[in-house]
């Protein structure tokens, strides 16, 4: 099969929205993780069922327009670094679980929801709440309301359980190492003064200093140029997740989709395996930090004693 699949390739049948619900992502994992890192790609998902196309007054190619296309195949190489790659399956542009469950848009739904909502959510006021109203280029995706089942199914069925799995991930990893760095991977929409990497660490909060320093140099030591925080600082995981008091850390990584992608199309760019291949070398470096900087300093037993 050629490396850039057709669009109607990409859609699954609703006969396979089952199968979608039972695996609402994928886990590769190394033979044995060696590393104190969980990578999680959470909008790459490219499974778009069909009731939701025809819901849609949008194309596939438009619905696309806000999916990080193929970051999970960029990150493919961290678990031969000794580290895990969590992805979604499903599209952002269905369920959006870099969102809080309460950024919900009420009147998108027909009747009320039972579900808690954050009616003040910025987020939800620009239509790209858990279940987006808009694409990111601002077309509106659904063609009228949506029944309130939805939110809730969508919830329980695809948000909570990718959730889960990462909350798991953390635990498994901080419990085995005594500390755990989320690297959430993202691509971002390319602009005339963009650059390659924006690293959020939700301006300082989320993960250690060593590590943001770390992640710079080694990306900027393969050419590429980076920024922090502006104008991604961090999503729902980052927040979630990013508390380095309590030995968990997390840090956003977004990538132009300018360095791979035809933005256009939707497809694998000329640069894509150059890119995949710089990008494994940063990481390569990036999980080789000596994480013993993270850990608190022991207590003395005067200390101890107080």
């Amino acid at each position: 099969m050629s490396p850039n699949r057709s669009l109607r390739e990409k859609t699954v049948s609703d006969a396979d929205l089952a199968a979608l619900y039972a695996n609402p992502f994928t886990l590769a994992r190394p033979a044995v993780q060696t590393v104190p890192f969980i990578f999680a790609s959470p909008h790459s998902g490219a499974f778009y069922p069909a009731s939701f196309v025809a819901q849609s007054r949008l194309n596939l190619l438009g619905l696309r327009r806000s999916e990080d296309a193929f970051v999970d195949e960029l990150f493919a190489s961290v678990p031969t670094l000794g580290a895990p790659l969590l992805a979604a399956r499903f599209p952002r542009v269905f369920v959006d679980v870099n969102r809080s469950p309460a950024e919900l848009d009420a009147a998108m739904f027909e009747g009320g929801l039972s579900l808690a909502v954050d009616e003040k959510s910025p987020r939800v006021t620009a239509g790209l709440g858990v279940i987006p109203r808009i694409v990111r280029d601002g077309a509106e995706i659904y063609r009228g309301k949506l029944e309130p089942a939805e939110a809730e199914e969508r919830l329980t069925r695809l948000f909570r359980p990718y959730h889960k799995a990462l909350a798991q991930l953390v635990e498994e990893t901080r419990a085995r190492f005594g500390v755990a760095i989320l690297i959430d991977c993202h691509s971002m929409p390319s602009a005339a003064a963009a650059p390659d990497i924006v690293l959020g660490d939700r301006y300082g909060v989320s993960v250690a200093s060593c590590v943001m320093r770390t992640a710079e140099r080694a990306f900027e030591r393969r050419g590429f140029s980076v920024v922090r925080n502006v104008p991604y600082a961090g999503g729902y995981s980052t927040e979630l997740h990013g508390h380095p008091l309590r030995q968990t850390h997390a840090l956003q990584v977004e990538i132009n989709r300018a360095l791979y992608l035809d933005e256009d199309l939707i497809m694998r760019g000329s640069r894509f395996a150059a890119l995949k291949a710089r990008l494994g070398e940063a990481l390569r470096e990036v999980v080789a930090m000596d994480t013993a900087l993270l850990r608190p300093p022991a207590r003395t037993g005067s200390l101890a004693a107080e």
